[in-house]
């Protein structure tokens, strides 16, 4: 496992008074997210997780939800944090942004000059009877379209679209290359010395991976890299996880692109924007390696850092509202790996009863 301390002790030092809570592990941070990133080093972030207000819901409980007149005016900002993303996101980095239906197609066209899409997750939220948010009070035959009950992720890596070759290109294709040539081998020199031929073209597995078709092991990178550097013509090459997107998943776990995670149910002081537990750590462990760095941009109570600690994960918190970083320093501050989820206060309203949730197991197969 690469050793992230350099990076987020870097992190620890550039958004030093602003931090409300932090550790070895953790940073929760207070103030106006875009200004704080403006801050973070580049090429240091390896997953940003983050659910900004999505502007047409207009919700008065919600900071920033109202704060834009036309749609332009909120893709204009967003565009701002597309741009400090690219800057601060490690080129093995992953990009997800929660967002409305509505606002969806308009997000992914504006952020696809600064990454390349990879997916458009609908999440269904699917809830159990009695529990439908504002779907079940709507008047139905007042509906002019169908009623917007899903919310969309989208999903980004470095890259972009372009020419045939360069789409197809990875980041580490594009890093490949650049040390091949610097080190003055052809593809042919490098296959031999490496052995990874190929059934078809001479330049075997090298001219595949360098074209993007496919990604080397972890086993063939370090040979690779071994091949590289004894050339003497370049420095030590970047370890394989700066290099890799990471994307863990099997026949175990939701692995589509259509989502059914329930809602968070209401409870006491509840974030009203707040993402289920079992969601985040999805997404979490599918696309990041141990100890990675997860950046939340507007992170409300600190669901995204809690399971991020709870998979082992670094994370850095940041929200522009100071009830919300309060509550977020402590939850995130106590979680730790392998941890089940227990809020502060977790207590639910239902039929005019309360009770208390007790919190499903959802972690522990991951540390088996």
């Amino acid at each position: 496992m690469v050793d992230r301390a350099h990076d987020f002790n870097n992190m620890t030092v550039a958004l030093d008074g602003s931090i409300v809570s932090k550790s070895n592990e953790h940073i929760v941070a207070h103030g106006d997210s875009l200004e704080l990133i403006a801050r973070i080093p580049g090429n240091s972030v390896n997953l940003i997780l983050t659910d900004p207000p999505y502007h047409s819901t207009k919700k008065a409980n919600i900071q920033g939800d109202r704060n834009f007149e036309e749609d332009e005016h909120f893709l204009e900002w967003m565009e701002s944090y597309a741009a400090e993303w690219k800057r601060v996101l490690k080129l093995s980095g992953t990009l997800y942004v929660f967002c409305s239906a509505q606002m969806s197609a308009r997000l992914e066209v504006m952020m696809s000059k600064y990454f390349r899409p990879i997916a458009h997750i609908t999440w269904t939220k699917p809830n159990e009877p009695g529990y439908d948010g504002w779907k079940g009070k709507m008047k139905k035959d007042a509906l002019r379209t169908w009623y917007p009950h899903a919310e969309r992720i989208l999903m980004f890596e470095h890259g972009s679209y372009g020419s045939w070759e360069a789409y197809r290109r990875s980041p580490i294709g594009e890093y490949l290359l650049e040390c091949r040539k610097k080190a003055g081998m052809s593809m042919i020199q490098l296959t031999e010395v490496i052995g990874a031929y190929g059934k078809v073209n001479r330049g075997g597995a090298v001219a595949n991976w360098e074209a993007g078709r496919n990604i080397p092991s972890r086993e063939q990178y370090e040979k690779l890299a071994a091949a590289l550097e004894a050339t003497g013509k370049i420095d030590a090459m970047l370890p394989y996880e700066d290099l890799v997107r990471p994307m863990n998943l099997s026949k175990d776990v939701e692995f589509t692109d259509v989502w059914d995670f329930m809602s968070v149910r209401p409870f006491a002081d509840k974030h009203p924007a707040e993402k289920p537990q079992d969601m985040l750590i999805h997404m979490i462990s599918a696309s990041s390696y141990p100890g990675d760095i997860v950046l939340d941009c507007f992170c409300g109570s600190g669901s995204t850092g809690v399971a991020a600690r709870r998979l082992g994960r670094k994370t850095v918190c940041i929200d522009i509202d100071a009830k919300w970083t309060d509550r977020a320093s402590k939850e995130v501050a106590d979680a730790k790996p392998g941890d089940e989820f227990t809020p502060v206060t977790r207590v639910h309203h239902a039929k005019g009863k309360r009770r208390t949730e007790e919190p499903a197991s959802v972690i522990d197969s991951l540390f088996d």
